[in-house]
């Protein structure tokens, strides 16, 4: 199967999105692709304001990137775009750091004004950085996302079933056929 770098733009541990995608990770593995969360928010703010390309941290994510063959890209939306340390992330990498790799582009926001934001503001970068496919994306509205105490997360039906949806197809754009009928 696939090697899929699933990514989180988001500056906080506990946000929505960082959780959205590794549930999303899970429908992937299930699906038998083997999936490598990258938290944005873990790289040293250091190297990424400093556009320190030989830290460690920058070589090893330009390293996830290059092995995976599929990357998700998943953002919390702030002023109609994606986050801040999502794009000092970009900025450091390869110019053809998406070259001959699936996208998926996933958003979450407060509003549904912010629904473009993937195809305006986050899919012409990652067009730019070489991405073979671009698989379509998925807005999320923050009210469909509930995190529980213990840390689970509950979709609402209709988002999950889009969700889902978007999931499935970004895996058989990898070359796989899901075998999974229904969001987990």
């Amino acid at each position: 199967m696939a090697t899929v770098l699933s990514v989180s733009g988001s500056p906080s541990a506990s946000s929505r999105t960082n959780r959205l995608l590794r549930h999303l990770d899970r429908r992937l593995a299930a699906q038998g692709h083997e999936v490598v969360p990258l938290d944005v928010r873990t790289v040293p703010a250091e190297a990424l304001l400093g556009a320190d390309f030989t830290h460690p941290a920058i070589v090893e994510a330009t390293e996830l990137f290059a092995r995976a063959d599929g990357v998700v890209v998943g953002t919390p939306v702030y002023k109609a775009s994606y986050s801040g340390v999502l794009k000092a992330l970009l900025d450091l990498l390869p110019q053809y750091a998406l070259a001959g790799k699936t996208v998926l582009p996933l958003a979450t926001g407060g509003s549904t004004a912010h629904v473009l934001a993937i195809d305006y503001a986050l899919r012409p970068v990652l067009s730019s950085m070489g991405a073979a496919h671009i698989v379509q994306g998925w807005f999320t509205l923050d009210k469909d996302i509930t995190v529980h105490d213990d840390g689970s997360l509950t979709v609402a039906p209709v988002a999950g079933e889009a969700l889902a949806q978007v999931v499935d197809q970004f895996s058989t754009a990898l070359g796989h056929r899901p075998v999974l009928a229904a969001a987990s």
